[in-house]
């Protein structure tokens, strides 16, 4: 039928009117635009994750049948026939999408990021792209990831999916890329607008040959394109400083606050991703705990993994260790929610510290004989107070009952009972605190009366961004940046010649990092061996270094090279007179 020519312009002004009609009436707000090169770190975009620190990290596929940990495929080298078997016997009829939220929200989570495909090409959700996919592969014949996504709405949590690059069952990635590449970008349509909106889109697997650095900043607007808001990781790319919005280290916890980009440490309960029976080497509530106190303290968020069963349920060593670490964060989450990074490179006190307006929150592992004591404070402290109640009062001590200024120091005395895992001091000051690093000594170091000299990791002067002494391990450590360097400065009154030792520990693949110890104008070269780990310590000679003339003199530290993840955990220097 042929539309009438007027008739059709009298519904195109009728259209038009209306339009402006509701453009002009009262109604919802048209969500933001936020342009493709907005500034992650200040960007209202990512200002629920800046705010959230805390997440559920979820690698669940039907790896969990054979039960030996998600890179099963790649390392038995099960030919692709053979592990297709799996979904077959994957039914997980004990999954509660509610009771998983409700685990997240224990533990104190904000948001949960969960595997809609991981290497293996298995896709856990209701794709019509592939018939290897949950809904069609398997017996279960249920969407987990549709169930998830209205239990997270439900629960008030964020939604947000992993998405694999790397596709082990697709012979399109080894034969026809760009079709691959389609495909993929079919799914992550799929994912977007019919689970969305979610908060994240979390890539991994970028490392294969065929991705490059211009085809992530093309999937990364492309993702944008079909949800403005989302957040997407660096993962999109090849880990450059520009992909994506934010780091993703691994198993790994930075020395400190990555300079100028958002971040979130993702890491395992145990040692595995996905389930594995095998693997009984759970972290401890106390270290997870620390962990997240360790990684607010630097501004970034932790994404803490659980690895479900094939039945559909979160280990209960898992649920365990979350909900422990959630009664912690129930009583003391202010000081982690929408906090930012500490002040201090070096803290003065066992512990760490995070900041939100005009309060300052030591988070103390272990209280000194004594009290706290802390130097470096430029404004006024108008209250000192734990957080918890439960642990007892908290006091000043007579130094800083009338607050401090320019420089004084503020007492803290313990509490009754001091929480075994953390207490959280606020310090509530007048207007946004100046705070500076204290010293890292009292002045040189001296000589002991036998002439030797001990130079210990807690008294170095700590030159660089990454490097930091550890409180935990008595060591230098995060020495991952080979331009950061150490120095100390010795009060020599016995001049002489001085046999020169070194303790350290170093991982098995970052052994072989060259070194060089500077003293009197003399150079000593070290390199470092495995010693089997980050923390199993031992002592190695340097040679011999004279100093001839009494006065102070300075010891410098550098690497020279660094084949492996960090140059050396240091814990200490001897000099000690040559006989």
């Amino acid at each position: 039928m042929r539309e009438h020519r007027n008739v059709r312009w009298a519904a195109m002004w009728v259209a038009a009117a209306l339009a402006i009609g509701l453009a002009c009436s009262a109604g919802p707000a048209r969500a933001a635009e936020y342009a493709l090169n907005d500034d992650p770190l200040t960007s209202p975009r990512t200002a629920w994750f800046r705010e959230a620190r805390f997440g559920m990290f979820i690698h669940w596929g039907v790896y969990a049948v054979p039960a030996r940990g998600e890179w099963v495929m790649n390392q038995e080298k099960i030919p692709v026939a053979d592990y297709e078997k799996f979904a077959a016997e994957f039914n997980p009829v004990k999954f509660d999408a509610r009771e998983w939220v409700r685990v997240a929200k224990a533990a104190g989570m904000k948001y949960m990021v969960i595997t809609s495909k991981h290497h293996d090409g298995f896709s856990m959700f209701d794709t019509k792209l592939t018939d290897y996919s949950i809904m069609k592969a398997t017996p279960f014949k249920r969407d987990p990831m549709k169930e998830l996504a209205a239990a997270c709405k439900e629960g008030g949590l964020k939604f947000c999916f992993y998405h694999s690059i790397m596709d082990w069952h697709s012979q399109d990635q080894a034969k026809d890329f760009p079709k691959y590449v389609e495909y993929m970008k079919g799914e992550l349509k799929e994912l977007v607008t019919q689970y969305g909106p979610l908060g994240i889109m979390w890539f991994d697997g970028e490392w294969i040959g065929q991705w490059t650095p211009q085809q992530g900043k093309d999937l990364y607007a492309y993702v944008r394109g079909l949800q403005n808001d989302i957040i997407v990781n660096n993962r999109v790319g090849k880990r450059g400083r520009s992909d994506g919005d934010y780091e993703t280290p691994e198993q790994s916890i930075p020395a400190g606050a990555i300079q100028g980009r958002l971040w979130e440490t993702c890491m395992t309960i145990n040692g595995n991703w996905g389930f594995n029976k095998n693997d009984r080497n759970w972290k401890s509530t106390t270290d997870l705990t620390r962990k997240l106190i360790d990684i607010a303290s630097k501004g970034g968020n932790f994404l803490l993994n659980v690895g479900p069963t094939a039945e559909g349920i979160i280990p209960p060593e898992s649920v365990q260790r979350l909900e422990e670490v959630g009664a912690w964060m129930k009583k003391n989450g202010d000081a982690v929610y929408g906090t930012t990074a500490s002040p201090w490179k070096k803290h003065p006190f066992d512990g760490r510290a995070t900041v939100k307006g005009k309060t300052v929150y030591l988070h103390v592992f272990k209280w000194p004989d004594g009290g706290l004591r802390i130097a470096g404070l430029t404004g006024e402290a108008v209250s000192v107070k734990a957080l918890d109640a439960s642990v007892g009062k908290i006091e000043r001590g007579a130094a800083g009952a009338a607050g401090f200024l320019g420089g004084a120091e503020l007492v803290i005395i313990p509490p009754a009972k001091p929480d075994p895992i953390a207490t959280v001091v606020a310090v509530a000051f007048s207007e946004p605190p100046g705070i500076t690093d204290a010293p890292t000594t009292s002045g040189p170091v001296k000589q002991a009366a036998d002439g030797s000299i001990s130079l210990k990791a807690e008294g170095a002067t700590i030159h660089g961004d990454t490097i930091q002494y550890e409180t935990d391990k008595d060591c230098i450590g995060y020495w991952t940046t080979a331009a950061d360097w150490l120095s100390w400065d010795v009060a020599v009154e016995k001049p002489g010649t001085f046999d020169v030792t070194v303790a350290y520990a170093s991982a098995p693949d970052s052994a072989g990092s060259e070194y060089v110890l500077t003293v009197a104008g003399q150079e000593l070269a070290g390199k470092t061996a495995s010693t089997g780990g980050w923390t199993n310590f031992t002592t190695a000679k340097l040679g011999a270094v004279k100093i001839e003339k009494a006065g102070k003199v300075t010891l410098e530290v550098k690497a020279k090279s660094k084949p492996g993840v960090g140059v050396m955990n240091l814990r200490a220097l001897d000099l000690k007179p040559a006989k």
